[in-house]
């Protein structure tokens, strides 16, 4: 039941999602962003007050660097999710655990595992097969930069754990990635025009950060009670819920070979988290 919490983050990140989708008639996606950053700033600042947890920190240069490629990926996911369909664009960037795999064997310097090798490459088989039948030649551009997205989280997913290992609690790590995004994000809307907010669309803007915000400690609950594991693989049900919201608010019909692509993508995912945690495990294992 513990692990059931990541099914709530699946299904709020994928409302996110759509709140994304509907926000792109109002604003741009760097608008998007510095808004959806604001709000999480905010509600963990207050978090922070709450528990009478230290803002200060002496780890600010690793921060920092987190904070630069979360919101990098934060950007091209948010600019991916308002030019393609729901479904497609939440399974580029959730290529994020292949990155991860493939970087954590290269920092850690052990042997090519064929398996995992296999695991890797059948996940980018899945991203071939999902874009080539599925978008059209103007839409490439938006379906790198979902790739790219998944690519950069996962270099802040790295830095996450290395912040954790030094002692930093995900409050301060939420906080920091949220105060530099809605700061770089504030720079960059001073070069363009902040578009204005109706009723309409502050509702939506509220919407995102709070769905954004309650899927994040959702997510953080499921890791810290659930197995991990298990947590990661019920993780890939957020493409599951929007598929199914863009088949309901949009009628985005994926074909046969596109749903083979989030399969293997799915799958190749799901099989390196298994094969990469044996790995350590073995390696923790043989150290001792």
């Amino acid at each position: 039941m513990r692990s059931m919490w990541m099914l709530v983050a699946a299904f709020l990140f994928a409302s996110m999602g759509v709140l994304v989708k509907l926000g792109a008639t109002h604003f741009s996606s760097t608008e998007l962003v510095f808004y959806r950053s604001l709000f999480g700033v905010w509600i963990t600042y207050l978090i922070l007050r709450y528990y009478r947890l230290p803002v200060r920190t002496v780890h600010w240069r690793m921060h920092c660097w987190r904070g630069i490629t979360g919101l990098i990926s934060l950007m091209m996911f948010f600019y991916c999710l308002t030019q393609l369909p729901l479904a497609t664009a939440i399974s580029l960037n959730y290529t994020w655990p292949l990155f991860v795999t493939l970087f954590s064997t290269l920092i850690l310097k052990e042997h090519i595992h064929w398996p995992l090798i296999c695991a890797i490459a059948l996940g980018f088989a899945g991203v071939l097969l999902l874009l080539r039948p599925a978008l059209p030649e103007d839409h490439w551009i938006a379906s790198t930069m979902g790739v790219a997205s998944g690519f950069f989280a996962a270099i802040a997913y790295i830095n996450v754990k290395q912040l954790g290992n030094l002692g930093e609690s995900e409050w301060h790590v939420v906080f920091y990635f949220t105060l530099i995004s809605t700061l770089i994000s504030g720079v960059l809307l001073l070069f363009t025009t902040f578009s204005p907010i109706t009723w309409q669309g502050l509702l939506l803007l509220l919407s995102i950060g709070m769905t954004a915000t309650l899927a994040q400690l959702a997510m953080t609950r499921a890791y810290h009670q659930g197995v991990t594991l298990v947590v990661t693989a019920l993780g890939y049900t957020t493409i599951l819920f929007s598929s199914l919201w863009g088949i309901v608010l949009w009628n985005e019909v994926l074909s046969p070979l596109a749903w083979l692509g989030v399969g293997l993508i799915i799958l190749g995912g799901s099989l390196s988290g298994v094969l990469s945690f044996k790995l350590i495990s073995t390696t923790t294992t043989t150290q001792k």
